[in-house]
């Protein structure tokens, strides 16, 4: 019958496999008197099935049947071969077989719609999982934290890629200036090694004038181009040296905008880019920055009163008469962000760090090659000191920003500060509104590097012609071109182009043994070496004199003349013109360092039409998921950098791809896109610039009694002149009071007499208290452990030694003390004291501080004693308050020694705890000490 023709050809196609059929065929083996189909249609289908290879019928039979045929035509198969059955055994065999099918078909179908099923339940759950994660992480989530697939798109693969849109400069500006040209921001980044200038960029002259100058100048200008940013001031070194040009010795550099005529806000009086140099460390000398450490605390003195001034500037400008503080201070290499850090804790301004290579990272290269000892390398490079300032900057930062994910993942995940699952569960909290007790860690925010592409034309290649012969312009070449020509014997073959310092962790040895080694590269291509700029090798310092020795001395063993240029000196301006011409000989260009933090030669190359080779270790990584315009390789394996190269010049298919898709996805790294994500995430963070209100009555200090060496008081002594008198019990003779007073005579005289300043010029015009406003030194009186006659007794002496000051109302006095603001106004009362004769108390183990104040609205309740609470300072206290769990730490502490000693020797005082004081009382010192030296 025609109904099973289907049944029939499949057996026939079964019975023609031969014996390993198994046990269908043999059900079925019974002869071929069934209506079956042709013996074309047996012959073809007998062959398909041989040519699956490992053949299995059963297999075969269940998957092409049971899953090619719905379940209700396999029912009426069976009803029908029932119906025509007949004492033929083969009958009787394809009914049975008829009613199998049908019945594999049914449970088949049963099985698919439980897992259907549970499938569609368990992807509930997982949505629901995944939307409650999204509403705890979707906005907290550091860039390199979120999930994607580890596989990197390739120009190798066949599956469609999902891409970013392409970025245009001129639309991502337009569309940032409509929303944001009512702002007016001001931006601080610091980078103090290196030699920083705007023009003529002095790139690869030694190890600290790299790819990070270049970055931090080109950020600088491309910030201070964008709407909204009204100034922005790149801080640096100040260098008046004799072996360096005289334009690092200028304090102010104005930096071109770039593209002005795409940017239409508003152009003010001190409004753009500049470079500001700040003079700290030896005058007239130019040192690396390894020995810059010791005199970071000068520069952040000096940059301080910069910022200070600049403010005020600012503010007269566009501020309405109040200072306009810096929206961020953003700290490259962790030189400058040790000092970011010191600066933002003094301005209460929010910091962003750039490590842009780490100190750990560095330490674990280097320790892997055997070469040094843990000793020996911080010796050389201070790393520990590096390592030091790094966790700092993970301290007080808010944001961090990377290059890249791997550095999130890899490189920050060394330190003590951060860690990557401690940070989400943190950011989860906080958006909940749960206490992390004082745990905090910053942000971590993957932006690439930025590029201005607009002024770059690359030229059209054409792919079957010569080399070299696609551009017959009038114009004269650039004279780097003959520069580099003339060491090769024949320059027409494609150039692999190198650019990189001779660093020893660029890995440029192992390129020239990967060129050398390979016979196939070396006769299909040159190689050309931009090792930055020299005159003499004996001059360099001895780490790149090292490293250029090593390499003349390969290519001497490889005997690679006529195959290699290594010219001594290029401009800056110069290396468009480089890469325009390894682009016309269809050359390659390659970044095989062991490490790359960022990679932004590889965005330069591409945008030129150059495919890279690069190494898959930091910033590379990234940089090829998005242009997927080269190979990404092992930077330790010679053979797979020099295979990846001739794979690339010698498949001329291959090269045009990787040319069209790095030109084609080149625009996601604009710096205007890198400036709106930049400050996307910048304007999240919330001002901390001091906001206290301003007095009418305040007295101004003049600039001439402005600080100018403040910060060190800052960090020492936090902006006050202390003395501290640890005093002995009272029963002092009157002979001793009076030798008591003549010393403390003698320290005011000194005190008064002394250079050093105690608070930060342009602070105190917003200081809300008069009192403290025209002070020109503070005495903080620290007095406890003493019996309260001899506190009365001992503020009593400070002030008959200092009388004669007090007078002239330039220096003032803070007591500052463990007691309660009610047991210091007792006892003030109790001496005769006023408390008008104080201008702050620093009360409850300073956990308060409060101004006396005559005001009765003022007044504390619910005493109503005559002092006013500074609610600026709790709020400055909160900020990463963990007191809490401190609370419960000490009280299950005083647990354990109470349960050691048998008796409550420490209990909470609740009487003497506040907010943000917790008190303990000690009942039996004894007891408590013997538990301790137990411990």
């Amino acid at each position: 019958m025609a109904g099973n023709d289907w049944i029939n050809s499949y057996l026939e196609a079964i019975l023609d496999a031969g014996g390993a059929a198994g046990e269908i065929s043999a059900a079925a083996g019974g002869g071929s008197g069934v209506a079956g189909a042709s013996g074309e249609k047996r012959d073809k289908s007998s062959l398909m099935l041989r040519e699956r290879g490992r053949f299995s019928p059963a297999r075969y039979f269940v998957e092409e049947v049971i899953s090619g045929f719905d379940e209700t035509d396999l029912y009426k198969t069976w009803v029908r071969t029932s119906a025509m059955r007949s004492p033929q055994e083969r009958n009787t065999r394809l009914e049975n077989m008829s009613w199998r099918i049908w019945n594999l078909a049914r449970k088949k179908k049963q099985i698919e719609g439980e897992e259907a099923s549970r499938l569609s339940k368990q992807h509930q759950e997982r949505e629901e999982a995944r939307q409650y994660a999204a509403a705890d992480f979707s906005e907290d989530l550091s860039e390199g934290e979120k999930g994607e697939n580890s596989n990197e798109p390739s120009i190798h693969d066949e599956r469609t890629m999902t891409r970013m849109p392409r970025i245009g400069s001129t639309d991502a500006i337009e569309a940032w200036a409509s929303q944001h040209k009512d702002k007016k921001l001001y931006i601080v980044l610091i980078s103090i090694h290196g030699l920083i200038r705007g023009e003529n960029m002095e790139l690869g002259r030694d190890s600290d004038t790299g790819g990070q100058v270049k970055y931090v100048v080109e950020l600088a200008r491309a910030l201070g181009s964008t709407p909204g940013i009204y100034r922005v001031d790149l801080l640096t070194r100040q260098i008046s040296a004799p072996d360096v040009d005289w334009s690092y010795g200028e304090p102010t550099e104005m930096l071109s905008p770039i593209c002005s005529e795409n940017f239409g806000h508003e152009m003010g009086e001190s409004s753009g880019a500049y470079i500001v140099r700040i003079p700290f460390g030896p005058r007239d000398k130019y040192i690396p920055k390894e020995h810059l450490w010791p005199y970071i605390q000068e520069f952040v003195d000096g940059a301080l009163v910069h910022i200070v001034q600049m403010s005020k500037v600012l503010g007269e400008q566009v501020g309405s008469g109040q200072p306009v503080w810096p929206v961020v201070i953003h700290g490259h290499y962790a030189d400058a962000g040790d000092s970011a850090a010191l600066l933002s804790g003094a301005l209460n301004v929010p910091m962003v760090f750039t490590g842009h290579s780490l100190g750990r990272d560095k330490l674990e290269q280097i320790l892997k090659q055997g070469r040094q000892t843990r000793d020996e390398i911080n010796a050389t490079y201070k790393i520990m000191r590096r390592i030091e300032a790094e966790e700092l900057c993970l301290d007080a930062s808010e944001i961090i920003i990377t290059s890249t994910r791997q550095e999130i993942e890899q490189q920050w995940g060394l330190y003590d500060g951060f860690d990557l699952t401690m940070a989400r569960k943190l950011r989860a909290r906080i958006k909940r509104g749960v206490s992390c007790f004082g745990r905090y860690m910053p942000r971590m925010i993957a932006i690439p590097p930025g590029m201005e592409f607009s002024h770059i034309a690359p030229h059209d290649v054409d792919l079957d012609g010569e080399a070299g012969n696609e551009d017959d312009s009038a114009s004269p070449d650039p004279p780097i071109w003959a520069d580099i020509m003339r060491f090769f014997s024949n320059p027409r073959k494609p150039m692999i182009l190198a650019l990189a310092r001779p660093d020893p962790k660029k890995n440029i040895t192992t390129l020239i043994k990967a060129f050398g080694e390979h016979r196939e590269l070396r006769n299909l291509a040159n190689l050309t070496l931009i090792m930055g700029n020299r005159d003499v090798i004996d001059e360099m310092s001895s780490t790149n004199a090292a490293v250029l020795t090593s390499v003349l001395k390969l290519i001497d063993k490889y005997d690679l003349y006529g195959q290699v240029a290594y010219p001594k000196h290029h401009k800056q301006s110069e290396v468009p013109d480089i890469y325009r011409l390894a682009a016309r000989t269809k050359g390659v260009f390659i970044n095989c360092a062991f490490i790359e933090p960022f990679g932004l030669t590889l965005i330069e190359a591409a945008a030129y039409g150059l495919p890279m080779v690069a190494t898959r270790n930091g910033g590379p990584v990234d940089i090829h998921r998005v242009l997927d315009n080269g190979i990404l390789v092992d930077p330790h394996n010679q053979n797979e950098i020099a295979e990846a190269l001739y794979k690339l010049v010698s498949d001329k298919h291959l090269w045009a791809q990787c040319r069209q898709n790095g030109l084609k996805n080149i625009h996601q790294f604009s710096w205007p896109e890198h400036c709106k994500n930049y400050l996307s995430r910048v304007g999240t963070l919330k001002p901390r610039h001091p906001r206290w209100q301003k007095s009418n009555d305040a007295t101004e200090i003049s600039e001439a009694d402005s600080p100018e060496d403040s910060l060190r008081d800052v960090h020492d002594i936090s902006l006050n002149l202390k003395l501290s008198l640890d005093s002995e019990k009272s029963g002092s003779k009157e002979g001793n009071s009076n030798i008591v007073r003549r010393h403390l005579e003698d320290a005011v005289q000194k005190l008064s007499i002394s250079v050093s300043a105690s608070s930060v010029e342009g602070l105190s015009e917003n200081v809300r208290w008069p009192s403290l406003c025209g002070r020109k030194h503070i005495i903080v009186i620290a007095v406890d452990s003493v019996q309260d006659a001899d506190f009365v007794q001992i503020i009593k002496n400070i002030f008959e030694a200092s009388s004669y000051r007090r007078l002239s109302c330039s220096v003032g006095f803070v007591l500052s003390t463990s007691k309660s603001i009610s047991e210091i106004h007792a006892l003030l009362i109790s001496g005769g004291i006023e408390t008008s004769d104080f201008d702050a108390f620093i009360c409850n183990s300073g956990s308060d501080l409060c101004y006396p104040s005559s005001s009765s609205e003022d007044m504390l309740s619910p005493a109503e004693l005559p002092f006013m609470i500074d609610l600026d300072y709790h709020t400055q206290i909160e900020y990463r308050w963990g007191g809490e769990g401190l609370r419960k730490t000490l009280i299950r502490w005083a647990a354990e020694k109470n349960s050691e000693s048998g008796q409550n020797v420490i209990v909470e005082d609740e009487e003497s705890s506040s907010t943000y004081c917790i008190s303990f009382k000690v009942t039996n010192t004894e007891a408590v000490c013997i538990t301790c030296e137990r411990d």
